[in-house]
């Protein structure tokens, strides 16, 4: 029972992965799954160790946030088992994604991560697309982690703002 389980933690987020044109987060997948109570926390974190590891999704981990994207794999396992999946379920699953499309989408479109380049300063990288278009990629040097750090967050909040505002002194 505890591996049907398992199994079925599995193909739920093979069937969210596969809804989607971008990767999702673990804490997307996790408030998904746990607040609805389709699996245990014990049972979710041992499919998200799982999956990568038999090569079903893909793992990139940048700052403190890890996107999930499923493989060509995984795509091919859940074509053989989606009838698994409780047809409510996934019915519930698609009415979150129209629900959240947007926010879910912002997730992923804005990102910013720094790392200490070979002068000793940080870089600080930062991004904004629009679907698979790149609106804006810049890169700024900082001369410590902490404000490496600081740049980021503010990136992820003001980006709009700052596009904006470079779009008008540009143009």
């Amino acid at each position: 029972m505890a591996q049907e389980l398992q199994a079925l933690c599995k193909l739920l987020i093979l069937y969210m992965l596969n809804q989607v044109e971008f990767p999702l987060t673990t804490a997307q997948v996790s408030e998904f799954i746990l607040g609805r109570n389709y699996a245990s926390f014990y049972s979710l974190r041992q499919a998200l160790d799982d999956l990568p590891r038999i090569g079903l999704i893909q793992t990139e981990t940048v700052r403190n946030r890890t996107y999930l994207q499923i493989t060509n794999d995984g795509r091919e396992t859940l074509r053989c088992l989606s009838d698994r999946i409780n047809p409510a379920i996934k019915k519930d699953t698609l009415s979150y994604f129209h629900e959240h499309e947007i926010q879910l989408r912002n997730e992923h479109s804005i990102s910013a991560n720094y790392y200490r380049s070979t002068s000793g300063e940080f870089e600080v990288h930062m991004t904004a697309k629009e679907g698979k278009l790149v609106l804006i990629d810049l890169t700024l040097s900082v001369p410590d982690s902490k404000m490496a750090q600081s740049v980021c967050e503010k990136w992820e909040r003001k980006n709009q703002e700052i596009y904006q505002y470079l779009m008008e002194q540009l143009l």
